[in-house]
């Protein structure tokens, strides 16, 4: 079987999110399946990292794609000849991307639909793709891979589609996140904040990640309980930032709100010495900072919405992330209950069992090869 892999987002030092989904699951895929060649499009020169055995070739194509346009130009002419030139069996996109024209059976990966239910939060161009091309990209996917029940959901509810054409594949912990000795926790503090506790948030930062919201609970948490806490907000600044800075200005403890927005090296050691992780999204595809944070052993305060009680369980604190009173209410019951914050620790370890890349390679590659043997 010649499988196509759809690799434009594998791109060295920015492994985020849909690219880290891709990276894990694809080099398993490969390792596991020698018999079976592998060919991956890049739409920009590909750093060797990526060519992860003897059964794959790497194969940079068309111009790289980044913005609406140049997306329909990458997938309906650069992709849909080079799954011609290459004889390919199956393509694998993990970006929820596909050529419409390419009559080659495809497996996509669905995040989240995000863009339907806070169109809001969405450059205009970016949104006029997102509602003419993704319902298409789902109905014409052979088979979907969602990265929670929660997603599969909304697949079937937005799009008509049949649950059973409808795999889930989560996402698991990326490599590097746990627990630090008291040593690393207090250099940490000395150096990000002020050697004071930390409540600290970890991902990208735009409107619907609720970071204003953080910020205002934060504040209020620190005008009624009068502790030393500080809050770590850790991340790229993308659409809308102006809102968080609103808020941040807004706040009468600013002083006490530190941002950081290029550190890598020391993220994970950041994470691992807070003491709780607060991830208050308003809606997630799946919520991959709750797993980090359970890895890391903080104990962690996330929402009560979307794909989030499916992925934290009983292991996390569950609030409503509209809801300032409740999410100080969490700050406190982490703050004066150590029994509870002992619990959610073990706890949080023990959920990160249930979710792992190997078993999410296996369905992905099970449903390629399922729909490659069922092609006409």
């Amino acid at each position: 079987m010649r499988i196509g892999i759809n690799a434009r987002v594998l791109l060295k030092g920015r492994m985020e999110g849909v690219a880290r989904y891709i990276y894990e699951v694809t080099r398993r895929m490969v390792a596991n399946n020698p018999e079976h060649e592998f060919v991956f499009f890049f739409d920009r020169p590909f750093d060797s990292q990526f060519i992860f055995a003897d059964n794959v070739t790497a194969v940079q194509i068309g111009v790289p794609a980044r913005l609406p346009i140049l997306f329909k130009l990458w997938f309906e002419y650069s992709v849909h000849r080079a799954l011609k030139k290459y004889n390919i069996d199956v393509f694998f996109s993990g970006d929820a991307y596909l050529s419409l024209r390419s009559k080659v059976p495809v497996v996509l990966v669905s995040h989240d639909l995000a863009y339907i239910h806070y169109p809001q939060h969405l450059p205009g161009h970016h949104l006029r793709y997102y509602k003419k091309y993704f319902p298409l990209f789902h109905k014409r996917a052979n088979h979907i891979i969602a990265v929670s029940e929660a997603t599969r959901a909304d697949i079937v509810n937005q799009f008509g589609i049949p649950k059973s054409k409808i795999s889930v594949g989560y996402n698991a912990t990326p490599n590097g996140f746990e627990p630090v000795g008291d040593s690393t926790k207090v250099k940490i503090r000395e150096t990000y904040s002020n050697g004071q506790p930390y409540f600290i948030y970890l991902g990208s930062l735009h409107p619907r990640k609720n970071i204003a919201k953080l910020i205002e609970a934060f504040s209020t948490y620190k005008a009624q309980d009068h502790t030393n806490h500080q809050l770590v907000i850790v991340g790229r600044p993308a659409w809308n930032f102006d809102q968080i800075l609103k808020a941040y200005n807004n706040s009468n403890f600013k002083e006490q709100i530190h941002m950081y927005h290029d550190i890598k090296e020391e993220a994970k050691q950041m994470l691992a010495s807070a003491e709780a992780l607060i991830y208050i999204s308003t809606f997630e595809g799946f919520g991959i900072p709750i797993l980090e944070g359970f890895s890391s052993g903080v104990p962690v305060i996330t929402s009560n919405k979307s794909s989030m009680p499916e992925v934290a369980g009983d292991a996390a604190i569950l609030v409503d992330p509209s809801s300032e009173s409740e999410i100080v209410e969490a700050m406190r019951s982490i703050h004066s209950n150590t029994d509870l914050t002992r619990s959610l620790i073990t706890k949080g370890h023990r959920r990160t069992k249930l979710f792992d890349w190997d078993q999410t390679a296996e369905v992905i590659f099970a449903a390629l090869t399922e729909v490659s043997e069922n092609k006409d």
